[in-house]
């Protein structure tokens, strides 16, 4: 039996862009208090003390490939995670995105949980095949049930348990206390201090479909306050496509768009309601953002956005802009006490469900997981 003492955790992520670096620093929370040490590497992306420094992790390390390194048969990678683990003594490793879920089971003899963000990621064959070589020493973790559920589909002959949900979640004290106030929030960003305010924030994409959110808010504006403006943060090529959208709708004087704002998640209570159009987005971590900030929500209702918001928020099929319009409405009528109700409401909702603790609870009680801890 190995002692509590000697337990190691691998966790092995693509990269630390956008949202992956607090990917890496929430399942290194998942250990706290557990007896055991998380190493975090990452396979691309320099060395950063500031990317070690988020990790919440006892070692971190950069393997420093670049994105055409990993490309094909990875054999690069493959011996680098080997020669770590040859030095560790890992119970087992966490993997995020089917990269690194490649590179961890061809390059250790460890059971690999496969974290996966994203639909569709196990439509292709070879990966399905791939999947199917290694299902003794794989199993699967969705960031929600939509993702969860495609994944099921895909790998038919898989049993359900092995294929599970784990949330997003995230640090609820750590972003309220890092939040701008209202006001601050809006002379930041340099938005008129009097308006009502609908805000988008995501790249600039066809999966994001602000497309229909600006049909939306053309048709609701005769029924929204009359200093209404949506405000989009984010860029992409879509951006050029937009704002022609939003000229052709005649709200382009109603329409900022504020391109790439750093940290974006801590001016969201400049909003008056966060809007999420997206095309089946698989979980939706700016909804928890705004969540926290107590910012009513309204999103599409498909993919992993349905589960964060439903219950908490108002919710619209995919791309019909009329049903957005009658959300928009429906939000600008809330009233004081109908806004501080809604707020309460999302603060539980992350409490009993999205929050660091919550989503721990939930990892050591999956049946993956207790069968892995019953062997240490």
């Amino acid at each position: 039996m190995t002692s509590r003492s000697d337990l190691r955790v691998l966790q092995f992520c693509h990269g630390y862009d956008g949202p992956f670096l607090d990917c890496a620093r929430q399942y290194a929370s998942l250990f706290e208090g557990r007896g055991y040490k998380v190493t975090t590497v990452f396979l691309t992306g320099k060395a950063n003390a500031q990317v070690a420094a988020g990790c919440a992790s006892d070692e971190v390390l950069f393997l420093e490939f670049s994105s055409k390194a990993v490309r094909g048969l990875k054999l690069g990678a493959i011996r680098a995670l080997r020669k770590i683990a040859a030095e560790r003594r890992f119970r087992f490793c966490i993997a995020h995105r089917f990269k690194p879920i490649y590179v961890a089971l061809l390059g250790t003899g460890l059971p690999v949980i496969g974290v996966h963000h994203a639909f569709g990621d196990y439509q292709r064959k070879g990966r399905r095949l791939f999947a199917n070589l290694f299902r003794k020493r794989l199993s699967l973790l969705g960031v929600s049930d939509a993702v969860r559920d495609d994944m099921r589909r895909c790998l038919a002959q898989w049993p359900h348990e092995r294929i599970q949900t784990l949330y997003n979640r995230i640090d609820v004290e750590a972003l309220q206390a890092s939040l701008v106030p209202r006001d601050e929030a809006r002379r930041a960003l340099g938005l008129d201090a009097q308006a009502w305010i609908v805000g988008n924030v995501g790249r600039l994409h066809p999966d994001k479909d602000q497309a229909t959110l600006l049909r939306g808010f053309a048709e609701a504006l005769p029924g929204l306050p009359a200093n209404a403006r949506l405000v989009v943060l984010g860029k992409g090529r879509l951006e050029d496509t937009l704002k022609a959208q939003a000229a052709e709708l005649g709200i382009a004087d109603r329409v900022d768009f504020l391109g790439q704002v750093p940290d974006a998640r801590r001016y969201f209570q400049a909003f008056d309601v966060f809007a999420l159009s997206s095309d089946h987005e698989p979980f939706g971590m700016v909804l928890l953002e705004a969540m926290v900030a107590g910012v009513p929500l309204l999103a599409t209702a498909c993919g992993g956005a349905r589960e964060v918001v439903e219950g908490v928020g108002v919710l619209f099929p995919l791309g019909d802009a009329g049903q957005l319009a009658q959300g928009l409405k429906q939000m600008a009528g809330l009233s004081d006490d109908q806004h501080r109700e809604c707020a309460q409401l999302m603060l539980q909702r992350l409490r009993e469900r999205f929050s660091d603790a919550a989503v721990r609870q939930a990892f050591w009680q999956l049946p993956q997981v207790r069968a892995l801890e019953a062997r240490s």
